[in-house]
């Protein structure tokens, strides 16, 4: 008989700023150490002016035009933002989060994430300077 089991850790991710940042291995630890062989691994970031995806890992290239795809879609001095408090590249940053993603939910089988042979999970930063990103990982399911 499989017992059903909550996991939780709290990340810290180190930006160096825009772009995107792998954490993928720190999402696999964090299901390995919850001992969850079927169930569901949410993954949160709580912050607004960065998100979170899950996009080709292999070629560093895709990454790169998925970024530049998004500055041109939300560029920095647009002349109509008024939330400029924090500087030129703060309304962008909101902009971005809110067109992708602050939330994950990945699947898991046999004890890991059911992620494609090329998928990795990134948390992408839209703000120029570095910052420390806090991200909740949460696994649930029967062990």
């Amino acid at each position: 008989m499989h017992s059903w089991t909550q996991h939780q850790r709290e990340l810290r991710i180190s930006t160096r700023g825009q772009g995107m940042h792998d954490f993928t291995d720190d999402v696999h630890e964090t299901v390995a150490a919850s001992g969850v062989r079927t169930g569901i691994c949410t993954v949160f970031v709580s912050h607004t002016s960065a998100s979170l995806t899950i996009q080709e890992g292999a070629d560093p290239d895709a990454r790169r035009d998925l970024e530049d795809f998004l500055v041109r879609l939300a560029p920095e001095g647009d002349p109509r933002y008024r939330h400029t408090a924090e500087g030129p590249d703060d309304m962008p940053s909101h902009i971005r989060s809110a067109l992708t993603s602050t939330s994950l939910a990945i699947p898991i089988a046999n004890g890991r994430l059911a992620l494609g042979t090329w998928q990795h999970v990134f948390l992408w930063e839209h703000r120029r300077h570095g910052s420390s990103r806090r991200v909740v990982v949460h696994v649930i399911g029967t062990t």
